[in-house]
């Protein structure tokens, strides 16, 4: 006797639902991808208890012609496709005809459609699959779908299903998607009657933005836009202050389509390197535009992950476009702007003081402006220019009148940065002055330092012409608060620097530079380095000692768990090399992929940690001065290597207003 039979259609169907409708959203998001199908310029989405006691869908699409309104219920069929050669050239969001048959299969449908104008149309009603109802009614142009009692014949996945607020949250975000997918489309979404999303349906992406996520958000977003032979990709990405807890706010869209894609993610993320905190991610929404032969959205049950044909190009097609949106950026977070109009109602009237000199009259004290300090002259082609501004010193000692004749302490702090590059020009100021008797290294190791114009060239290349970098603020050293936060000010407010992450950024770009080419800079030691590692850690080392070498390590295999250190960079950190070496190990063996490309950007990073100057340190004005003109000169002077920011602005508005000179 046969042991093989095949399924009943309604038992086929509850199984094509427990991949195709998983939760209310499932439901919302099969509907109103069909609405968006049939051409519909406004979408109406209305549920109650989380969907699971009523989901209703209106649209004013094409509609369904009467004589297919049954038909639509049948399993796979589709008015999308007609042949094989059309899953190839997929347009529309829905094609394989699963949706509407497996949501009836669990739920009681009712479905209100009319293709004309006439004010005529078909109702069909469906309870678990069995056909209850199928007449003509009155009925405006479009389709209205009501699901209600969500899995009501299935007990067991009801029973699963999380709290009202989880599934309404899982309503809003498809929902969201689907606004920012189709800014041309209005949406509103109703919740036991309470409005939780509309969108106008002008086609502006912002406006759409500014609904979801806050004015303020959309206020500071950055447009992108690129293309290219393949691609067309437009958007909006966020500054790095702007910044969330995990994914969930990058929205990438190819061909209208919302989709999850893990090297499209990465992609974004490589973007904002070193812009973002550790664990911190942006905010960005993406439309890809390409030919439909180069995605497959047949990969997934509810069309979530797609397959790109030329997945390397576009990755690197939209880290370059997203790359260069932010290098356009002056990317320094205010603590507040001032808004457009504003008038103060009061100003307080200013008053000028100024220190009373010895034998001077208390008259002459009061309105009278002193003559300002103005910082001895520096080169014209300097990155960093000191406003000639009044300054007060706040315990910090004044720097020499002749600046080439302090000595190589009070600069050591800010080694090794022997060249930079200004943004759009190169720097002529690299280390206060061409010392060639000051080296770098370790005590085994000793090269000259590297100041010439030729060292120049060989570490940055001139920029492109069409490139235009925005200039660093120009800036008037005030003080040092706490030994870590450096006082600026100009005509636009006052400006916080962390230095450490000033001079990590400063020594991060020298150091990626250098990592560039290590093998050049190597020298063989007279005491070799010793490192010992367990014996799964040996294997794994030994399998990437070619990495090493790349980045200007020799590493030898000793024998057994000891490796030893032949040979590193002069120019690693004076005293950390040991500690180093002993880092990029330990990294080398957590990953579980490792490059040179990666394990330069690493290393770079730490030993830009390493040799930089640490908080609680003093500085003399001198020196914080020469540190602001270095980060000036640095390709991304805004953030550390690790993300976090380097400068913080107070608006003079905002500043007026806390002391109620602006009232």
């Amino acid at each position: 006797m046969s042991r093989i039979h095949v399924l009943d259609e309604h038992i086929a169907n509850q199984i094509a639902a427990g991949e195709v409708v998983e939760r209310p959203a499932s439901v919302i998001k099969e509907l109103v991808e069909n609405a968006i199908d049939a051409g519909s310029t406004r979408v109406d989405v209305t549920v109650e208890e989380g969907g699971l006691q009523m989901i209703r869908v209106a649209d004013n699409g094409s509609g369904i012609e009467a004589e297919d309104c049954e038909r639509a219920f049948y399993r796979h069929a589709t008015s999308k496709i007609a042949n094989g050669r059309d899953l190839f050239q997929i347009r529309s969001l829905g094609f394989r005809g699963e949706a509407l048959p497996s949501i009836a299969a669990v739920s009681k449908v009712e479905c209100t459609s009319s293709a004309e104008d006439s004010g005529l149309g078909r109702r069909i009603v469906i309870e678990g699959g069995s056909l209850k109802m199928n007449g003509d009614v009155n009925a405006a142009r479009g389709t209205d779908f009501t699901v209600k009692e969500l899995f009501y014949n299935t007990p067991a996945r009801l029973k699963y299903m999380k709290t009202i607020q989880t599934e309404l949250g899982h309503i809003s975000d498809t929902m969201h998607r689907m606004a920012l997918a189709h800014p041309q489309i209005a949406f509103t979404l109703r919740h036991n009657g309470n409005m939780l999303l509309q969108t106008l349906g002008n086609g502006d992406l912002l406006q759409v933005i500014a609904a979801i996520y806050g004015t303020s958000v959309a206020k500071s977003m950055i447009p992108v836009e690129g293309e290219q032979l393949d691609y067309r990709l437009t958007g909006y990405i966020c500054k790095p202050e702007q910044t969330r807890s995990n994914r969930n706010a990058i929205s990438t869209v190819v061909n209208g389509r919302f989709i999850r894609n893990y090297a499209l993610n990465q992609a974004i993320q490589q973007a904002y390197h070193t812009l973002l905190p550790i664990n911190r991610y942006p905010l960005v929404v993406l439309h890809l535009e390409m030919h439909p032969t180069l995605v497959d959205v047949n990969v997934h049950p509810a069309k979530l992950e797609v397959r790109f044909s030329k997945e390397a190009e576009l990755c690197q097609f939209v880290q370059q476009t997203l790359g260069q949106a932010l290098q356009d950026q002056v990317l320094i977070p205010a603590a507040a702007k001032p808004k457009s109009g504003d008038k103060a109602a009061y100003i307080q009237e200013q008053l000028q003081f100024v220190r009373r000199e010895a034998g001077t009259s208390t008259e002459a004290s009061v309105n009278t402006p002193s003559t300002p300090y103005i910082s001895p002259s520096r080169s014209e082609d300097s990155g960093f220019r000191v406003a000639p501004q009044a300054r007060v010193n706040i315990g910090l000692p004044e720097a020499e009148p002749n600046r080439k004749s302090y000595d190589a302490d009070r600069r050591s702090f800010l080694e090794p940065m022997p060249a930079v590059r200004e943004r759009g020009s190169y720097a002529d100021y690299a280390g206060g002055g061409n010392d060639s008797s000051k080296t770098y290294g370790t005590k085994n190791q000793q090269a000259s330092n590297p100041l010439s114009s030729e060292a120049m060239e060989q570490l940055y290349q001139a920029p492109e012409a069409s490139m235009t970098l925005p200039a660093f603020p120009e800036l008037s050293m005030i003080g040092q608060m706490h030994g870590t936060y450096l006082i600026a000010q100009n005509d636009t407010g006052l400006y916080l620097i962390d230095q450490h992450a000033a001079h990590e950024r400063i020594n991060y770009e020298y150091y990626y530079e250098k990592f560039g080419n290590p093998a050049a800079a190597s020298q063989e030691l007279l005491l070799p380095i010793t490192l010992e590692f367990t014996p799964t850690e040996s294997e794994m080392i030994k399998a990437r000692i070619p990495l090493f070498e790349q980045a200007g390590v020799l590493l030898e295999h000793f024998g057994g768990q000891t490796f030893l250190v032949r040979a590193y960079p002069h120019w690693f950190p004076e005293g950390e090399a040991e500690s180093l070496i002993q880092e990029m190990a330990d990294w080398v063996l957590q990953e579980k992929s490792v490059d040179i490309a990666k394990l330069r950007e690493k290393s770079a990073i730490m030993c830009s940690c390493k040799a930089s100057i640490k908080a609680n340190q003093k500085l003399t004005t001198l020196e914080a001065e020469v540190l602001i003109e270095r980060l000036a000169a640095c390709k991304q002077p805004y953030t550390c290597p690790h993300g976090r920011p380097i400068v913080v602005s107070f608006s003079t508005y905002e500043l007026e207003k806390m002391f109620k000179r602006v009232m």
